[in-house]
């Protein structure tokens, strides 16, 4: 049976340090997490990998926005893996889109040939497609080990019963891991046999150290007792 596992999207040394504290097994690193989440920095990463022993996997992304690139963001991209390999990246998330929110199979496919061997997971872009389910047949095309998906929908649990048909499209092909507003008291309700890997950031707020009414101080850390929570539940699901 494969490993039950949570990986916890971060975008700090703390959060990673508090997400293995709770039981996760696999860091998803990244910044500016309010837009869905960019590429974070060499210096971040090498940061995170001196003070947790779990693996991570680095966010490619190289600004907000539509996840359509042209050459010189793919060149940008492929600096940021090189980079990002030197500094001790376990593996890397990323999706490609075309303009009519298709999987861009041929590009994603040169990207994760480039990356080898570091595995790679096709992140939530797939949740933009027309058919999440018939996409699903699109990522496994590019060599991607791996989806992470909210099954089209704003939330994991909202979209649960196309998640549950992706894992049956996939049908061992490639590992479904359901992810996007994931919390403690709704993780119950997306368990689905056969899946195994789940995602969230398990963040609350932590209050600033100063104050200031010129700029929005506000902020949230991944806590060690949400990861551990959840942990818990999955630990104990009998699929």
């Amino acid at each position: 049976m494969d490993k039950k596992l949570i990986e916890v999207v971060t975008t700090s040394v703390q959060s990673c340090i508090e997400a293995e504290k709770g039981g996760a097994g696999r860091i998803e690193l990244c910044t500016a997490l309010a837009t869905a989440g960019l590429t974070p920095g060499p210096a971040l990463l090498e940061q995170v990998k001196k003070n947790i022993s779990i693996p991570v996997y680095v966010m490619i992304r190289p600004r907000e926005g539509d996840f359509c690139y042209d050459n010189r963001e793919i060149d940008l991209i492929k600096s940021e893996i090189e980079f990002l390999q030197k500094s001790g990246a376990d593996g890397f998330v990323f999706g490609l889109l075309n303009e009519q929110n298709r999987i861009d199979v041929a590009r994603t496919r040169m990207l994760v040939d480039f990356c080898k061997p570091y595995p790679v997971t096709f992140h939530r872009a797939i949740d933009c497609t027309p058919d999440p389910v018939q996409a699903t047949e699109e990522v496994i095309e590019t060599g991607c080990i791996r989806i992470l998906t909210s099954g089209g929908a704003a939330t994991g649990p909202e979209g649960r019963d196309v998640i549950e048909a992706m894992h049956k499209q996939a049908a061992g092909r490639i590992s479904i891991m359901p992810g996007g507003g994931i919390r403690p008291d709704t993780f119950g309700s997306i368990l689905i046999k056969g899946i195994h890997e789940y995602h969230l950031s398990g963040r609350k707020p932590v209050k600033p150290k100063n104050q200031t009414t010129l700029f929005d101080m506000s902020r949230a850390e991944t806590s060690a007792d949400e990861i551990r929570r959840v942990a818990d539940t999955l630990n104990e699901f009998q699929p």
